[in-house]
């Protein structure tokens, strides 16, 4: 059976962020991810995990700000990441919100960051060559300090029906990208849920993609509503089967909205222990 994390910005909604630490180590999680650690201190974050015996296995690096508390309101102001955007600004921004996320993931013991590639409009075939030029060359520094501070980066493709205009749309855009780089350290993170929206196929894809071992984090939930992953068009128990039959070893993030409690939604899960 798959290894499940909690997505604790999704999951336990009625309960203040600090709390759903001790909800979700109560349910039986024994990891969680969220979307990002930078409105709280680091300190109450390592002690929220400790005192719940949980395993922080992956956060986003900033999708924008230059300084902590603007990184921690930039996803609310519309921000969706800067490694795809120009300029000697976005530059800035994207340097300083890998350095920031590198610290905070050292400092939660945190193995895996999910650096967001943001909205870029290309509207000709010139525009996509010089913005994949940019993305390598980005890719490629941000790399060798994943390296250095032994983290893992990820790139996730998300469908265009809940981000329109995110650069990254696909499979096999963000796996050439980890392909191009060729670094241990820079990886794909697989959405079933974004996947199925945006190309469908999910079985074919994970036989085709973990093979490879670019994968290194999968996420899943219902489509199209986004919930638990017990209705709708994919069938998760033969997924969870596959995973296992291809070798996955990696965490599976739950991160999906539920429809009323959430400890009360986890049948599914309990259906599988």
């Amino acid at each position: 059976m798959p290894r499940f994390a909690a997505n604790l910005s999704l999951m336990y909604p009625h309960l203040p962020f600090m709390q759903r630490f001790g909800a979700a180590a109560a349910d039986g999680f024994t990891a969680v991810e969220y979307l990002f650690p930078y409105a709280y201190p680091v300190a109450d974050l390592r002690q929220a995990l400790q005192d719940n015996g949980l395993q922080q296995v992956l956060f986003n690096a900033p999708p924008g700000g230059l300084t902590r508390s603007a990184m921690a309101s930039a996803w609310d102001e519309g921000l969706r990441g800067s490694l795809s955007l120009p300029g000697a600004q976005a530059e800035a921004v994207f340097r300083a919100g890998i350095e920031q996320a590198l610290e905070d993931a050292l400092a939660l013991d945190c193995p895996r960051i999910h650096v967001m590639s943001g909205l870029q409009a290309v509207d000709t075939a010139e525009d996509a060559a010089a913005t994949k030029a940019l993305v390598l060359e980005r890719l490629h520094w941000v790399s060798t300090q994943a390296q250095a501070a032994g983290r893992q980066l990820l790139l996730e493709p998300i469908n265009q029906r809940d981000m329109p205009g995110y650069y990254l749309r696909s499979q096999a855009q963000a796996h050439a990208l980890v392909e191009a780089v060729a670094s241990p350290y820079l990886q794909v993170q697989m959405d079933l849920y974004h996947c199925q929206i945006s190309e469908g196929d999910v079985a074919t894809k994970l036989r085709h993609y973990l093979p490879t071992g670019r994968i290194g984090h999968i996420q899943i939930a219902s489509v199209p509503e986004r919930q638990e992953p017990d209705d709708g068009e994919l069938h998760y128990p033969y997924l969870f089967t596959l995973l296992d039959q291809l070798g996955y070893q990696g965490w599976v993030g739950c991160e999906y909205r539920p429809r009323g409690d959430t400890s009360a939604g986890l049948g599914w899960l309990r259906a599988l222990r």
